[in-house]
């Protein structure tokens, strides 16, 4: 039997829901209404909002009958990752429409972008509200270890939009780059596919002390490719104004470094949790 909760509509979350989905349908029917493209990055940014529109519409509709709590995963767990990687994805499309897309007479493109922009604040806002405080019991992914891994598992989304497999496949080195950001991708993802399905219990050894050793290894692969990457990329390549696949090589650097930062700061918080904090 369904019953209505019309508190998870009337809360401050459920209210910031309630704009999100508003403002990414109004910033997808802006985006969509001048036409189709082909270019990865508007495939991106339409996908962007149409998937966070519609998870959003999805769970303000659950929370409201009360459905959620039928569901076999981690609820918590679930609007946590949801929240996170949405800012992150409504962030990245923000920034990559108007650069692309926008123009100083384009009036529909310069009010998606900031149909966009607002979304990205709201998501931004839900996140601090269901971020989990210290002391609070919560779930894995409502802590800051947590949302490292939904940022690490977004970046390597930007990375993989902005390869060309044209170029890369021709170089050892480059396919090891690839190769780096595979595998902590699926890791990555695994982790978080795990917690929201509560299957850690089964984890055939100490969960904490697998993420001490994962982040490391990570740290070290990304390290190599922080280098690789450039080395092969940068070399001999002249740049060409405007050329599209210079800036492809350039935001793959760029968030090369930036996971790399993001995962030792990932192995920091590992190692605090594992050796330094004693369990209450």
């Amino acid at each position: 039997m369904v019953t209505l909760n019309t508190k998870s509509v009337t809360a401050p979350v459920g209210i910031v829901r309630i704009f999100e989905f508003v403002l990414t349908c109004i910033t997808f029917s802006l985006a969509a209404s001048q036409g189709p493209s082909t270019f990865s990055y508007w495939v991106w940014c339409m996908f962007t909002w149409c998937f966070c529109c519609f998870m959003t519409l999805l769970i303000i509709i659950l929370e409201f009958t009360s459905l959620n709590t039928k569901v076999p995963i981690s609820w918590d767990d679930f609007t946590a990752v949801f929240a996170m990687l949405a800012s992150l994805m409504v962030l990245a499309a923000s920034a990559i429409y108007p650069r692309f897309f926008a123009c100083s007479t384009c009036a529909h493109e310069i009010a998606a972008s900031v149909m966009s922009c607002l979304s990205f604040i709201l998501y931004t806002v839900e996140i601090s509200l269901t971020r989990a405080k210290p002391g609070e019991i919560s779930g894995f992914l409502s802590t800051v270890p947590g949302l490292l891994k939904v940022l690490e598992a977004f970046v390597a989304c930007i990375i993989f939009i902005s390869l060309d497999s044209n170029f890369y496949s021709y170089f050892p080195g480059l396919q090891w780059c690839v190769a780096v950001y595979s595998i902590c991708f699926i890791v990555s993802l695994l982790i978080i596919l795990l917690t929201i399905c509560r299957l850690l219990a089964r984890f055939p050894f100490p969960f904490e002390k697998f993420l001490v050793g994962y982040n490391v290894l990570a740290v070290m692969m990304y390290m190599t490719a922080v280098v690789i990457w450039p080395l092969y990329n940068f070399r001999n390549v002249p740049e060409l104004p405007g050329f599209i696949f210079w800036d492809n090589k350039v935001v793959v650097s760029a968030m090369t470094c930036v996971n790399l930062i993001v995962y030792i700061v990932d192995t920091v918080y590992s190692v605090r949790l594992s050796f330094f904090v004693s369990p209450a």
